[in-house]
């Protein structure tokens, strides 16, 4: 049962999602283990997002990414990656599919509300990242 880490980006915080996302979250039984609330310097997410660098993207995301408050939590379970990934739905609202967070509150490719990793070691990475050891509940 490895852990996950899920981020409510600025789009999400700004519009007052988190309650209806983390409700999502713990309704489909993924456990929040760890939350916070913070906000990235350019540093900060330009590190984070290392390996988009060089992308078109990169630099707008980086911007976007420190436009506001982010709430990144860690999120465990059962098949949490794949479980959290699901419930996101594709980057893309417009693909994605219905009752997917980001199809009922993602309004662009860029603005699409929340982040998952995207394996096991990337989940790895991520959670370390931003939260300590013992920030972490125990599972369960």
């Amino acid at each position: 049962m490895a852990n996950t880490l899920g981020i409510i980006k600025p789009d999400g915080v700004r519009r007052k999602l988190a309650g209806k996302i983390i409700s999502k979250i713990e309704d489909s039984g993924l456990v929040v283990r760890g939350i916070k609330i913070l906000r990235l310097s350019k540093g900060q997410a330009e590190k984070f997002y290392a390996v988009h660098e060089g992308k078109p993207f990169y630099s707008t995301l980086v911007e976007f990414m420190t436009s506001g408050p982010i709430i990144v939590m860690v999120l465990g379970g059962h098949g949490s990656i794949e479980k959290w990934r699901e419930l996101m739905g594709a980057t893309d609202p417009a693909k994605a599919k219905y009752n997917t967070i980001r199809r009922e509150y993602g309004t662009s490719i860029e603005k699409n509300v929340v982040h998952g990793s995207d394996g096991p070691e990337t989940a790895k990475t991520e959670v370390a990242f931003f939260f300590r050891e013992d920030e972490i509940l125990p599972k369960e």
